[in-house]
């Protein structure tokens, strides 16, 4: 029996994956269900949706770097491949959350600045600063070798999505009552969010282990603090914004994307 007095029973696994992809994604994927039940499913298989998004890059990226198009040439190609494969949703929704943010101004002012078509300094200083540091994290991976470029490309895109997986646990508002932060906010069980995470971790070690057990532990731990800073920025737009937006979503996603990198990168 469905826990959720709003959905009109348990969603199938493909009316999750339909969610999933069909939001997170620009894949030909039509969404059958809109309901809670379905962004509950969906929301556990983002992970899934970034882990696709992951190998794209990666197999681009090392394409690129194995016909010898050099280490910057794969790190922006594998920089794009999100960027194309999601319309630069996260990237939007990075821009005005920070243009939220530096606005300093009450929750229903920045909220309403966030709205507005339009990128202000600080959306525009957030993305430039973002995009540069991913291809110059991505670029020094590759120049260790093709395997490092594109299993931190797959760490990065899965630990973004699972920061969403986070983001839609119960007891997380929605800031506005509509959008998909107001149909995803509160709908997936705190356990399974944490279930989920900690399925993403042990994924990333994975990877991680075919450059040995400290590649294992670095890859783990590149994760972790990719979740981690990505619930520190959810605190504190839930203290100014009063809750979650899509375009909330998207900020964490690639907050939790860089740092993964960054760590891989300092290893």
């Amino acid at each position: 029996m469905d826990d959720d007095p709003d959905s009109p029973g348990s969603p199938s696994p493909a009316d999750a994956l339909r969610f999933a992809f069909g939001t997170l994604t620009v894949l030909p994927v039509r969404v059958t269900r809109w309901d809670r039940g379905a962004a509950r499913g969906g929301m556990l298989c983002a992970p899934l949706a970034g882990l696709v998004v992951g190998l794209a890059a990666a197999a681009l990226g090392g394409a690129l770097l194995l016909l010898g198009g050099g280490p910057l040439l794969a790190a922006v190609a594998t920089a794009a491949v999100p960027a194309a494969l999601t319309r630069g949703l996260h990237l939007d929704g990075l821009a005005d959350t920070a243009d939220g943010l530096g606005s300093g101004k009450p929750a229903e002012d920045a909220l309403r600045i966030m709205k507005q078509s339009d990128i202000g300094p600080f959306g525009v200083l957030t993305l430039l600063f973002t995009v540069l540091a991913q291809v110059a994290v991505l670029a020094e991976l590759y120049a260790a070798g093709w395997a490092h470029g594109a299993s931190a490309a797959a760490v990065a895109a899965v630990t973004a999505r699972c920061a969403l997986t986070l983001a839609s646990r119960a007891g997380v508002p929605a800031a506005r009552p509509e959008g998909l932060g107001a149909a995803v906010a509160g709908a997936v069980p705190v356990r399974a969010a944490l279930l989920c995470a900690a399925l993403v971790t042990a994924l990333c070690a994975a990877a991680g282990a075919a450059f040995g057990p400290w590649g294992a532990l670095h890859a783990a731990l590149a994760a972790l603090l990719g979740l981690g800073l990505s619930e520190l920025v959810l605190g504190h737009c839930r203290r100014r914004f009063g809750g979650v937006t899509g375009d909330v979503f998207g900020a964490l996603a690639e907050s939790a994307g860089l740092t993964a990198l960054v760590v891989l990168a300092l290893g």
